[in-house]
């Protein structure tokens, strides 16, 4: 097939492009059969099904032609560019919403692929002229399917007027609006790398192009475009070879790839680019938002400078008609708070802009401040709190350390009613801070939160929240809005004076201490739960009354939070006096070991698996299959192991564990009411919120398990670094997480500070990156976790998607673990952990939950072997102390 090009001196006709063979209609058939529905975003109702327009079929060009309204005169070169960013369900969408933010000057609406009608569409495109160009995310699925591509083909075929750029699902949607074939690629490629050579074409100005040119880039894909049935009117603007994938840290040296390729494989060519011979629409296979692809800003900066000239061109009222109140709104400071559509609310076309401003924000968190304005208006009272705090240095060595702080002080009675967040691993600073407290003052109280459920598992708006003071009365109501609204209203009732807390080095300064249970992903997304938890989806004490331990310093702090005028100091006196009396126990050396015996299994150890092995491998088939069907990059696969323990010394437990499997952000609760004890050991933090509004996700992909000799410890450190398996789990939920962030920090602000750290701990060496970026000041700590949980390290890209496909995979509900556990102070600051490595015991039985990434490179049996490697410390910790 012949080829027109841009401007190019490569011959193309001998040259064949990959793309497994099947027919037009049995690739349709096989993608449109769906055992699921897409859902809604955040109003809990189902996405519907939609149809395909004879119309909208590829090849059929008919339909109207949009864009007679906008030639008329020659207007002046755009000051700043408005994009229009249709979502496609994706987990990467807010890292190009980022990138247009920066290089646009001014941050693009959001609206979901199905969220606008077409009568709105054209509206704002056509009669208020509200944007320059239009980029499709990438997402889930196949363009051939509508419920997965949305709106999306009916733009690329009617809006021929308007610059539309398409990232991989929407270039596959440019491809097949045209007419050609979206088949399997032959092999799934996602979260890893191949040099990308192009013909010139002004998307890709400045970007060098070829072997060694340095144009790396980042693919997430399963799905291609049959090169041979591309028509006449799309060009390919770029490709690469079959052979010319590799991992991350390959890519950062050239003297790892091979370049010697054999003339036959290097006539092997992939499409990563097309555009409209005639149109202004371009089309990319490859992720430019990703954090490792080189020059993909630049390919942002590109497509603005082509819309610019795109519309200096072409005569047009479009800048000269654009409404004054609107484009001083646009370029004004602070325009990043004004974006994405709220969905739930109907656009009417008679609206003015100041309306269409109004409720273009954020989809999930739109109009945010008016409805924090309205939580506060709902609010029972605002109370005012009181800090008073204690410093004694260098205390805790001296009184035998947090272990004995702990058990001397809130030890008795079983421990009943008590909270421990444990930095029990503080090595090259992983945490700092342990805080613990147990019952206290007039402030404390225990809630506790259940969803409500229909009989088939569906949500019902909120759920059910019971709240005990110190006193022991009680009351139970209904929350309407879920246990996130009820939440916020109570942090957002909270006024204080920040001189109270001048000094701390720490940001908790007393609020809720506890847990967040997976399932409250209904609340973040997801419209409903395939399995009921059996413990309670949110418990949290409100500490008012509490030590902390600066491990650094070897500080102890006692605080205590008190409402109004209130001057007590009772508290403080007698635990000042109980801290300075401490009788020290004999010292005990405690060996850590690196490393646990290969034989140990919890299935051997009297725990009974959720799923057998053979069930368990059987799952990991099936998500490759969804891989492979392009519905997943990533699928975060676990299971349940339990084991009847009765009136075992929890808290015993939780300190044979800690001595076993320090971690940085260790825990223990204590819910005596609800026989619920959780004893957690885990490395990983899911998202914290310091007080100079500073985000910070630290994600764990990677697992491999120490050795028993310094050499081949230091092997299988090396053997996890250079996998390229793990890097392309870490690399796909780095991007995840920079998005989950992105969402709700303040534009141009996300980075990575560390990309794929190898960490070690007593018995694994761990992947972990570091993702950083400086919050909104509109938005609130509830806000910023209702945007990422659950953690994208427990259930892969595109997350909604992914955690759908779990949910059918899955037996059981994780219930704790998959959450988080740790503190929201009442200055809006928090601190969250991922719940692994952690022992959930509930009413006379243990539970543990383990799992790993399921990616295209996955080896089902692996799969199996990490997931027991992953429960083999807390369930030795067990088998050990009973």
């Amino acid at each position: 097939m012949n080829f027109a090009l841009c401007s190019s001196s490569l011959d193309l006709s001998n040259l064949s492009f990959l793309g497994l063979k099947c027919s037009h209609d049995s690739c349709s058939d096989m993608l449109l059969t769906k055992s699921f529905v897409v859902q809604d975003s955040w109003d809990g109702s189902s996405k519907k099904k939609m149809a395909v327009c004879s119309h909208l079929m590829p090849g059929h060009l008919e339909g109207s032609f949009m864009g007679e309204k906008r030639f008329e005169e020659a207007p002046r070169k755009l000051g700043f560019v408005r994009t229009l960013l249709v979502d496609n369900y994706d987990s990467y969408t807010y890292n190009i919403y980022q990138e247009l933010s920066v290089v646009n000057g001014v941050p693009p609406v959001v609206v979901k692929n199905d969220e606008w009608t077409w009568e709105q569409v054209c509206y704002y495109l056509y009669e208020e002229k509200a944007f320059d160009n239009i980029v499709i995310s990438p997402g889930p699925g196949s363009p051939t399917c509508a419920a997965d591509i949305g709106i999306c083909l009916r733009l690329l075929l009617e809006c021929r007027d308007i610059p539309i750029l398409g990232v991989c699902l929407g270039y596959q949607a440019l491809g097949y609006v045209h007419g050609a074939q979206i088949v399997h690629a032959s092999e799934p490629v996602h979260g890893r790398m191949s040099e990308v050579e192009h013909n010139g074409c002004k998307l890709f100005n400045k970007i060098p192009s070829g072997p060694k040119s340095g144009f790396k880039v980042v693919r997430y894909h399963s799905l291609v475009i049959d090169a041979e049935s591309l028509p006449e009117d799309l060009v390919p603007i770029a490709w690469t070879t079959s052979a010319g994938i590799h991992s991350f840290l390959e890519s950062q040296s050239s003297d790892t790839w091979s370049y010697s390729l054999s003339e036959e494989v290097q006539m092997k060519k992939i499409l990563m680019g097309i555009k409209h011979s005639t149109r202004p629409h371009y089309g990319l296979q490859f992720h430019p938002e990703s954090i490792a692809t080189c020059h993909g800003r630049q390919i942002f900066e590109n497509f603005r400078e082509l819309t610019q000239n795109y519309w200096q061109r072409l005569r047009s009222t479009f800048v000269n008609e654009r409404n004054a109140i609107y484009a001083a709104c646009m370029q004004a400071p602070g325009a990043n708070q004004l974006f994405e559509v709220n969905r739930s609310r109907v656009l009417e076309c008679n609206d003015d802009v100041l309306s269409f401003q109004e409720t273009s924000r954020n989809q999930f968190l739109d109009s945010i401040d008016e409805r924090n304005y309205f939580r506060m208006s709902r609010c029972v009272g605002v109370r005012h709190l009181k800090l008073k705090w204690r410093k004694f240095n260098k205390l805790a060595a001296q009184v035998g350390g947090a272990k004995n702080i702990f058990c001397k002080l809130f030890g008795d009675n079983n421990a009943e009613n008590t909270f421990w967040l444990d930095s029990s691993s503080i090595e090259k600073d992983r945490a700092r801070f342990s805080f613990m407290g147990g019952i206290g003052g007039s402030l404390w109280k225990q809630m506790t939160f259940r969803l409500s459920y229909q009989s088939n598992m569906a949500l019902n708006d909120g759920g059910y929240i019971s709240i005990e003071d110190s006193r022991g009365s009680s009351r139970s109501m209904y929350l309407e809005e879920g246990f996130f609204d009820f939440l916020n209203q109570e942090l957002l009732s909270f006024q204080y004076d920040e001189k109270d807390f001048e000094g701390l080095p720490f940001d908790f300064y007393g609020g809720y201490i506890g847990y967040i249970g997976y399932n409250l992903k209904v609340e973040c997304g997801m419209s409903s739960n395939y399995h009921k938890s059996t413990t309670p989806d949110a418990c949290f004490f409100f500490a008012d009354n509490f030590i902390v331990i600066d491990h650094r310093y070897d500080d102890v702090y006692i605080l205590s939070v008190q409402e109004g005028s209130a001057t007590n100091s009772q508290w403080l006196d007698d635990v000042e006096r109980k801290l300075l009396h401490l009788e020290v126990p004999a010292e005990r050396k405690v060996v850590h070991q690196t490393s646990q015996p290969a034989s140990f299994s919890a299935c051997d150890a009297g725990f009974v698996a959720e799923k057998s092995r053979a069930q368990y491998i059987n799952d990991v088939h099936k998500c490759l299959e969804y891989i492979k069907d392009g519905e997943s990059y990533e699928l975060c696969l676990t299971t349940q192991m339990r084991k009847r323990v009765g009136d075992v010394d929890s808290l015993g437990l939780y300190l044979h564990l800690r001595e076993k499997n320090p971690a940085p952000y260790a825990a223990w609760l204590n819910f005596s009411n609800e026989n619920l004890r959780i004893c957690c050991s885990s490395p990983e933090r899911f998202l914290r919120l310091d007080r100079n509004g500073v985000l910070e996700a630290k994600p764990i992909k990677g697992t491999i398990a120490r050795g028993s000799t310094l050499e081949e410890d230091e092997q299988l450190k090396l053997k996890l670094q250079y996998s390229e398996k793990d890097q392309a789990e870490n690399l796909m939920i780095v991007d995840l997480l920079r998005n989950d962030l992105g969402r709700v920090c303040e534009p141009g602000s996300v980075n990575v500070p560390h990309l794929m750290d190898v960490e070690s701990y007593a018995t694994v060496h761990t992947m972990v990156s570091t993702i950083r970026g400086q919050k909104r000041p509109n938005l609130t700590a509830v806000d910023c976790v209702q945007a990422a949980f659950p953690g994208g390290s427990m259930t892969g890209a595109p997350k909604l998607r992914s955690m759908e496909l779990l949910d059918s995979l899955e037996s059981c509900s994780r219930g704790i673990y998959s959450g988080s556990i740790g503190f929201f102070s009442y200055n809006q600051t928090f601190d969250l952990n991922i719940v692994i490595r952690t022992i959930v015991m509930h009413e006379g039985e243990a539970s543990i939950g383990a799992g790993g990434a399921i990616v295209a490179l996955s080896n089902p049996e692996d799969e199996y072997d990490e997931m027991l490697l992953k429960t083999r410390a807390p369930a030795k910790a067990i088998v050990e102390f009973q």
